[in-house]
C-alpha cells in the first residue's frame, strides 16, 4: 500500500471524503430539524460544501486549512440570491451561469484559494437552479452553511489532522520498500535457476517507481512543517539522492552481472548481500556493511585469468561499494540527518521540486510558459490573462444551448462538463483522454449505481447514504491514480441521490442526458481551447524539452562553478534533482495516453527519451560524484573549469536549436579533452582519487550522448 501510495496522500484523500461528507451531511440534517427547512434543500447545501471541502481544500497546517474551510460558505451563500432572483428569467439564467464559468477560469489564476472561491460560486449558482433555492430560505441557508463549515473544520482537525512530518515519514518508508523489491529482484536476477528476464523486468520497474517516490519526497521538503530547519532539510535531500544513487547503480550492475557467468562462490555472496539489504529492517542499515565486505572478499579472490572474469570481478567488486555507499546514506537519512552538518551542508535548503496538489507536475509547467510566451505588444499583453476566461465563454455559450435541448430541467449539466473539460488539463490529447475516461466511468457507474439501488429498494436512506459516502470516498482516493475510477465512484453516488428523486423507469433517460450533457461540454471545451489562443502540443513539447535543456545547463554551470570557488555554496544535487523533475515532465508531454494520428509519439520521440534518460543518469553521477574537496588553481581544476564552459555553451546552442527550430549551431565535443585529463596523474590516492576518475568518465559519456542528439537535430559536431 506504501509503495502504491507514497505518504498514503491517496488513502488520506479517501478518509478525508469519508468524514467531510458524513459530517456535512448529519450536520445539514440536525440543521434542518432545527430551523424548520426542508430536509433535501439544508443537506443539498451542506452535502456540497462537504464534498467540495474534501476535493479542494488538501492544506497541510491548521491555520491554512481553517483559513481555507470557513471561507468556503460565503462565495457559495453569496450566488444563492442571485440564483432565486434569476430563476423566472431563462435567458439570464443561462447567461449568467457563463459567466460563473468564466469567473472560475480566471480566479485560478490566483491560487488555492481562487479556485476554491471561483468553483464555489460556479457550484451556488448549480446548487441554486438544481434545488430551486426560494430567496426567503437565503439566510437560512447561510446559517446552514456556516455550521457545517464549522463542524468540517472541527471534524477534519479531529480525524484528519494535517501531520507532514509523519506523511514525509511514510514516504520514507515507501522509499525502503521499493529500494528492497529492487534488491531482491536482483537476487533473483542471479540466481541459476531464476527467470532472469521476468526479474531485471521487475527491477526496472521498481527503479522506476523509486525514482517517482524519491521526487515526491524531495517535494515535500518544501511544504510548510514538514521540514522547518533549512540544514536538515538539505541533509535529508543530500542522503536522499545518495541512497537512491547507490540504488540505481546496484540495479544498472546487477543487470550487466546476470549476462555473465558468475563463479558459484562469488555468486552467493553477491545474492547473500542482496537478499541482507532486502531483509535489514529500518533503523539497521549499517548491517549492510558485512554483507559488502563478504562480497569484496569474494570478488579479490576470483579469478582473473580472462578479460570476461576481469569484468565480473570489478562488476561483484562495484556491487560491494554500492552497498556500501547505501549504508551510508540510508542509515543517515533514517536519522532523519541528526548528524552535525559539514561545513557544504551549510548551503539553506532550496526545493527542487515543486508538487501540484500533492503531485508531480506533468505538462503544466510548460503549458503555462507557452501561454506567458504568446504575450507580445499591444493588446497582446492580455492574451495570457484573457486567454481561459475566453475560452470557457466560448464553450458554455456553445454548449448551454445543446444542454437545454437536451434536459430544458439540468441544463447545467453541459457547463459542468466544459469546466471539468478546462480544469487541470493543458493539451488536446489530455481533453480527450479525460472525456473518454468520464464516458467509461459514467457507464461503469451508472451499471454499479442501478445495481445498488434496486439491491437496496425505496425507502432505505442509510444505506442509500452509506453507499453515496463509500461512493465518494472511493471516487477521492482514486483522483490521483486513474479519472475513470473517481467518475465511476461519484456516479454510483449520483444515482442513489437520483434514487430518492427520479422514478426507476426514468433513471435510464435520465443518466443517458447525463452523460450527453457532459460529453457536449467536454467537446465544446476541447474544441474552443483549439481555436481560440490554441497551445500546440508540439510547441509544449518544444517548451518542455527547453526546460529540461535549460535545468541541465544550470546543473553543468553549478558544475564548473564548484570546481572554480570551492568555497561558494553550490547545490549539485539539487540541480541534478531538478533534471530529473524537467525529464519527468517531457515524458509526460511526449507519451501521452491519447494516441494521436499526427501526434508527438513516435519512434523519434522514444529515441530522444531514452536518450534524455541516459543523459539524466549521467548528470545524477556526476553530481554525487563531483561533490568532493577540489584544488581549483592546478592544471586539472584549470581544464576542468574550461571544459565545464565548453559544455555548457554546447547545452546552451542545442537549447537555441530547440526553441527556435532553427539550423546550425556547433557541438563542441568534450571528451577528447577529457580522456586526457584522465591520463594525468592522480594528486591524491584512495576513494577522492576513484570519485574523481567517476566524475571524468561520467562527463565524457554525458557527451556522448548528448552530441548524438544535437547531431540528430542538425548541429555541426567538432571536436
Amino acid at each position: 500500500m506504501l509503495a502504491a501510495d507514497p505518504g498514503l496522500g491517496q488513502i488520506q484523500a479517501g478518509w478525508r471524503t469519508l468524514v467531510s461528507v458524513i459530517t456535512s451531511l448529519a450536520v445539514g440534517y440536525g440543521m434542518c430539524h432545527a430551523l424548520d427547512l426542508p430536509l433535501m434543500l439544508g443537506m443539498t447545501v451542506s452535502g456540497v460544501l462537504g464534498l467540495v471541502s474534501s476535493f479542494l481544500v488538501a492544506e497541510n497546517t491548521p491555520a491554512r486549512l481553517s483559513r481555507a474551510i470557513l471561507w468556503m460558505p460565503l462565495p457559495f451563500c453569496a450566488v444563492l440570491p442571485l440564483s432565486a432572483w434569476i430563476r423566472p428569467h431563462r435567458l439570464l439564467n443561462l447567461s449568467v451561469l457563463v459567466v460563473a464559468l468564466v469567473l472560475a477560469m480566471v480566479l485560478t489564476r490566483f491560487g488555492s484559494l481562487g479556485l476554491l472561491t471561483g468553483v464555489l460560486a460556479f457550484v451556488g449558482l448549480v446548487v441554486g437552479a438544481m434545488a430551486a433555492v426560494p430567496l426567503s430560505k437565503c439566510a437560512w441557508l447561510l446559517v446552514v452553511a456556516l455550521a457545517t463549515s464549522a463542524a468540517l473544520l472541527a471534524a477534519r482537525l479531529l480525524l484528519c489532522f494535517p501531520m507532514p512530518r509523519e506523511d514525509l515519514l511514510r514516504t520514507q518508508r515507501a522509499f525502503v520498500i521499493e529500494a528492497r523489491e529492487i534488491v531482491d529482484a536482483g537476487a533473483n536476477a542471479l540466481a541459476p535457476d531464476a527467470d532472469q528476464t521476468r526479474a531485471i523486468n521487475r527491477m526496472r520497474r521498481a527503479l522506476r517507481r523509486l525514482n517517482i517516490t524519491t521526487l515526491i519526497i524531495d517535494g515535500r521538503l518544501a511544504q510548510p512543517e514538514v521540514a522547518a530547519d533549512p540544514q536538515a532539510a538539505e541533509l535529508l535531500h543530500q542522503y536522499l539522492f545518495d541512497a537512491e544513487l547507490a540504488l540505481q547503480g546496484i540495479g544498472e550492475t546487477v543487470q550487466r552481472l546476470s549476462r555473465h557467468q558468475v563463479p558459484p562462490a562469488l555468486r552467493e555472496a553477491v545474492i547473500a548481500g542482496l537478499t541482507t539489504a532486502r531483509d535489514t529492517p529500518l533503523g539497521r542499515a549499517d548491517a549492510l556493511r558485512p554483507a559488502a565486505e563478504l562480497i569484496r572478499e569474494h570478488a579479490t579472490s576470483a579469478p582473473k585469468d580472462t578479460d570476461q572474469a576481469e569484468e565480473v570481478r570489478a562488476l561483484a567488486l562495484r556491487v560491494g561499494d554500492l552497498l556500501d555507499s547505501l549504508a551510508d546514506s540510508l542509515a543517515s537519512w533514517l536519522r532523519l540527518g541528526r548528524d552535525t552538518p559539514g561545513a557544504r551542508s551549510q548551503v539553506p535548503f532550496q526545493p527542487s521540486v515543486a508538487l501540484e496538489n500533492g503531485r508531480l507536475p506533468e505538462a503544466g509547467p510548460a503549458a503555462r510558459r507557452v501561454v506567458s510566451a504568446q504575450s507580445g505588444q499591444g493588446l497582446r499583453r492580455a492574451v495570457p490573462a484573457l486567454r481561459a476566461p475566453l475560452q470557457a465563454a466560448a464553450a458554455g455559450a456553445i454548449t448551454l444551448p445543446i444542454a437545454d435541448a437536451v434536459n430544458p430541467e439540468r441544463y447545467y449539466w453541459g457547463v459542468i462538463g466544459a469546466m471539468v473539460a478546462m480544469l487541470g488539463t493543458n493539451t488536446t490529447e489530455e481533453r480527450l483522454r479525460k472525456l473518454a475516461h468520464r464516458v467509461v466511468g459514467t457507464l461503469a457507474g451508472a451499471v454499479i449505481g442501478m445495481v445498488l439501488v434496486h439491491l437496496i429498494g425505496p425507502g432505505h436512506v442509510y444505506w442509500s447514504l452509506f453507499v453515496i459516502a463509500v461512493g465518494l470516498s472511493l471516487s477521492a482516493a482514486c483522483m490521483q491514480r486513474w479519472y475513470a475510477y473517481t467518475v465511476t465512484g461519484l456516479v454510483v453516488a449520483l444515482v442513489q441521490l437520483y434514487g430518492f428523486l427520479t422514478p426507476y423507469d426514468q433513471m435510464t433517460r435520465l443518466l443517458a442526458d447525463r452523460l450527453t450533457d457532459n460529453a457536449v461540454g467536454m467537446l465544446a471545451a476541447t474544441v474552443c481551447t483549439m481555436l481560440i489562443f490554441p497551445l500546440s502540443t508540439r510547441k509544449i513539447c518544444r517548451e518542455a524539452e527547453h526546460g529540461y535543456l535549460s535545468a541541465l545547463e544550470q546543473l553543468i554551470g553549478r558544475f564548473g562553478e564548484r570546481w572554480k570557488d570551492p568555497e561558494a555554496p553550490v547545490r549539485l544535487r539539487g540541480a541534478a534533482r531538478v533534471v530529473e523533475a524537467a525529464l519527468y515532465q517531457m515524458k509526460s508531454v511526449y507519451q501521452p495516453l491519447v494516441r494521436m494520428p499526427r501526434g508527438t509519439r513516435g519512434r523519434e520521440a522514444d529515441n530522444l527519451l531514452g536518450l534524455l534518460g541516459t543523459a539524466t543518469r549521467h548528470a545524477r553521477s556526476i553530481a554525487a560524484a563531483a561533490d568532493i574537496d577540489v584544488e581549483p588553481a592546478t592544471r586539472l581544476g584549470t581544464a576542468v573549469v574550461h571544459v565545464a564552459e565548453v559544455l555548457t555553451t554546447s547545452i546552451r546552442a542545442l537549447d537555441n536549436q530547440v526553441t527556435t527550430s532553427g539550423q546550425g549551431g556547433t557541438w563542441v565535443r568534450i571528451s577528447p579533452a577529457v580522456s586526457e585529463l584522465k591520463a594525468l596523474p592522480p594528486s591524491a590516492s584512495g576513494p577522492h582519487s576513484e570519485r574523481l576518475h567517476r566524475m571524468l568518465c561520467e562527463l565524457a559519456a554525458l557527451d556522448e550522448v548528448l552530441a548524438d542528439i544535437a547531431w540528430n537535430r542538425g548541429l555541426t559536431v567538432t571536436t
